[in-house]
């Protein structure tokens, strides 16, 4: 492991805005934060919402810049990529701004029922191949996790450059029979793209470089909380994905 990325693993754990649980805190045992974010960690009242899988946790920092009225955690597992967004909060001195580094596997350990108000999911992997769509996370398995958490009126948004994700996510959707809030399949393109929607990670410079159009879901679980699984035909025929730019 490089020296950087050493010191950079050091720095988050002196950031007041970084939690990093043992894993023994968190494998099939509830966290202290558990219920307690609000009181513990943001000391306020104002809604909380997740960013999953949020890299350098530019959207993370940006949607908080923007909305001091609401609480924003980044959530990865990579630490070294969760610094900068660490250190430009705390440098910053955001007080609604925090980051948490787990897998979302463990999430459900970590939020109590309704403690949630939105989810964001910005460029993740597509899982492409069809043996790993299991680790999509719109997928039926991460849908039940979200479900325990999310207030009933608490909303998730995908904002991915994957076609594939995108077409995935609305046959979801509609297999499950939830609610779609939005689904366009070129924000820039349309002039669909608001505030919140306008904020492009590097990920997404380098898409629209090269010509790739940014899709945006937006749904909610409609009071559901199972999600059986279920294989979906369009997983015969997967796009090429852009593995060597998320790595």
């Amino acid at each position: 492991m490089g020296k950087d990325k050493l010191r950079r693993f050091a720095e988050n754990l002196t950031f007041d805005c970084f939690v990093q649980p043992e894993f023994e805190e968190v494998f099939q045992k509830e966290h202290p934060l558990k219920g307690n974010w609000h009181r513990e960690f943001f000391k306020n009242d104002n809604p909380i919402v997740l960013e999953l899988g949020c890299g350098k946790g530019e959207y993370t920092v940006a949607l908080a810049e923007r909305y001091p009225e609401k609480n924003f955690i980044g959530i990865d597992i990579k630490g070294a990529r969760m610094w900068r967004g660490a250190k430009t909060a705390t440098e910053q001195g955001m007080q609604n701004a925090g980051f948490l580094r787990t897998r979302i596997e463990f999430i459900e350990s970590l939020f109590a029922p309704g403690e949630v108000s939105e989810i964001w999911i910005t460029f993740p992997d597509p899982q492409l191949k069809t043996r790993r769509a299991k680790k999509r996370l719109t997928g039926p398995l991460f849908l039940e996790h979200y479900a325990k958490m999310l207030r009933e009126e608490g909303v998730i948004h995908l904002k991915t450059d994957s076609q594939h994700l995108y077409n995935y996510t609305q046959a979801v959707i509609d297999h499950f029979g939830l609610k779609r809030l939005a689904a366009n399949n070129d924000i820039y393109g349309t002039g669909y793209a608001d505030e919140r929607l306008a904020v492009k990670t590097a990920y997404e410079m380098m898409f629209l470089e090269r010509g790739l159009p940014i899709t945006y879901t937006q749904f909610s679980l409609a009071g559901k909380s199972s999600f059986p699984w279920f294989d979906w035909e369009g997983d015969d025929v997967p796009e090429k994905d852009n593995e060597a730019e998320r790595k």
